[in-house]
């Protein structure tokens, strides 16, 4: 049994040693995760094309056309509103899939944990990967999609990846902390979709922080995902450069909890095997 072998050792490359010693098989793991979603599928790998879209017109027809919402300092025009809250929909996307996700990382590989030698570490970057795939892929849906109805492509949007960065981190940070937990608490994998569902409604995604009353934004402004949502249409949309300081003081908190949540999990992961 791996985790039997020895006490997992913690170093400063630890957290990346997915990529420094495993590279081959997080590439290789993440590809499976993404074409096993797929498969069976008439369309396959197109689907991940196909669902935003479907996304899109479902939450356009619904807050554009029947609530009527529209984005201040836009032309308050629905295409408008639609690309706004598509970005803020992908960036919510990527985060929910891997906090949903992240409770059966290694409920889920039983097998891996129990019978093989194997780098157990390196299963919270394969969603995260994977997360981050459907995100691009959504992302290049967004720029097809506002060069037709909006006739606009920045080349700033080419930064966008630089912006989510940040938000990778801490959603590795997340999963590796919740899926270390969720061995021993098995009624997490109950929460994260609630979760994920306030992290929506109480973000930017929707609802542009601006126009509420000043007593409920900052309630907004600490959820985690408005910064990067605001920052991801500031590239994307609007065609503006993103505020490089608050992404670098983000990018250090994520990465201190990314650590945080790498630590819980090579302190527990001893324990798995005999839970399992």
């Amino acid at each position: 049994m791996y985790t039997s072998l020895k006490a997992p050792v913690f170093t400063l490359a630890g957290p990346f040693n997915a990529w420094l010693k495993h590279r081959t098989l997080t590439i290789e793991l993440a590809r499976r995760d993404v074409l096993g979603r797929y498969r069976g599928a008439s369309f396959g790998l197109l689907w991940s094309l196909i669902s935003p879209f479907f996304m899109l017109v479902v939450y356009t027809l619904a807050f554009g056309y029947i609530l009527r919402a529209r984005w201040p300092g836009t032309s308050g025009n629905t295409a408008d509103f639609a690309m706004l809250l598509f970005m803020g929909l992908i960036v919510h996307g990527f985060f929910a899939e891997c906090l949903s996700r992240a409770p059966n990382v290694i409920v889920g590989n039983a097998n891996l944990v129990k019978k093989i030698v194997f780098p157990l570490d390196v299963l919270p970057w394969t969603v995260v990967l994977s997360a981050m795939f459907h995100a691009i892929a959504n992302s290049t849906v967004f720029v097809v999609l506002n060069l037709i109805l909006r006739g606009e492509i920045h080349a700033t949007v080419l930064l966008w990846p630089l912006v989510m960065l940040p938000l990778g981190f801490l959603a590795l940070g997340v999963v590796w902390l919740l899926s270390a937990l969720s061995v021993f608490l098995r009624d997490i994998s109950q929460v994260t979709g609630v979760l994920a569902t306030a992290l929506l409604f109480l973000s930017s995604a929707i609802v542009p922080v601006e126009t509420l009353p000043e007593h409920y934004q900052f309630v907004f402004r600490l959820n985690p995902l408005t910064f990067i949502i605001d920052q991801a249409r500031q590239v994307a949309f609007w065609g503006q450069m993103p505020d490089w300081r608050g992404l670098g003081i983000y990018a250090l908190g994520a990465l201190f909890f990314a650590y945080g949540g790498f630590a819980v999990f090579q302190k527990t992961r001893r324990g798995f095997a005999d839970v399992l």
